[in-house]
């Protein structure tokens, strides 16, 4: 059973992770049903490592039965630049632990080339990601010239950072591309391929994760009303809460939820 408390979104608390990844999988389960009945397809867009562990119940019972994967169309908010074999990539964690173990078609997986630079990379994934808006398998957001996902699944990290755009980062404050990549991640490795904040925040759905107590102070910052208070920097790229990534996900004409476990919540008492 989830409690809630105010702040930016909806915020759900779960006090064990097997309650978080129980309701994380209704959740998605029901934005996929609701999602196929009116447009006739789901597209949903993974990121972090363990968001992949997050939602591993999708692969048992009922959903193998009740969820259509045939119209399912997956992508990744982010990406190590490392071959898709490599231990590090993030498509070769998703395709191990969730995508072969789920009937959903290879054609309908749009991945990230690891057989170029991270640069040409990104431009490809871009490319990629209009021509699946062009031929309607990604809406297209009537607000802003960017997709517009079903689900965009992310992990907050310690130091607030979600998909590969971290604290004090100039990919933040890009305006235009869906896509982008950096070569200075404070995190290895240093190459990675992200979408931009535009993109998730056309959305129609992004879902945030948080677990674990070192989340507790990038949680505190990125959901609660206001900014301020006292936390220990330290591990911050900016003393700026403001300026935390997590905090400027906020989607215009979508909806923005928080699936916390009472140890990365533990903080929000404080607003």
């Amino acid at each position: 059973m989830a409690d809630s408390k105010e702040g930016r979104g909806d915020v759900r608390i779960y006090s064990s992770i097997d309650d978080l990844t129980t309701e994380l999988a209704e959740y998605i389960s029901d934005l996929s049903e609701k999602s196929v009945k009116e447009r006739g397809y789901f597209s949903i867009a993974l990121s972090g490592r363990s968001v992949v562990n997050f939602i591993r119940k999708l692969t048992g019972t009922p959903y193998m039965i009740t969820v259509d994967w045939s119209k399912w169309h997956v992508f990744f908010a982010d990406e190590r630049a490392v071959a898709k074999s490599h231990p590090e990539s993030n498509y070769r964690l998703a395709k191990d632990e969730f995508l072969s173990k789920v009937p959903i078609p290879s054609s309908h997986v749009c991945s990230i080339n690891d057989n170029v630079e991270v640069g040409i990379a990104a431009q490809e994934y871009q490319f990629a990601i209009r021509q699946h808006v062009k031929s309607h398998r990604v809406a297209a957001s009537v607000s802003t010239d960017c997709p517009r996902f079903d689900l965009i699944l992310l992990e907050l990290g310690p130091d607030g950072h979600v998909a590969s755009l971290f604290p004090g980062h100039a990919a933040l404050c890009l305006a235009h591309d869906w896509v982008t990549h950096i070569v200075d991640s404070p995190r290895p490795p240093p190459e990675r391929i992200t979408f931009t904040l535009p993109v998730i925040n056309s959305a129609c759905n992004v879902a945030i994760v948080a677990v674990g107590e070192d989340k507790a102070d990038a949680v505190h910052f990125a959901v609660g009303p206001t900014a301020g208070g006292n936390v220990d920097w330290e591990n911050y790229e900016s003393a700026d809460a403001g300026f935390l990534p997590a905090r400027l996900v906020d989607p215009m004409d979508g909806t923005l939820v928080w699936f916390l476990d009472s140890c990365a919540a533990s903080k929000l008492d404080a607003f």
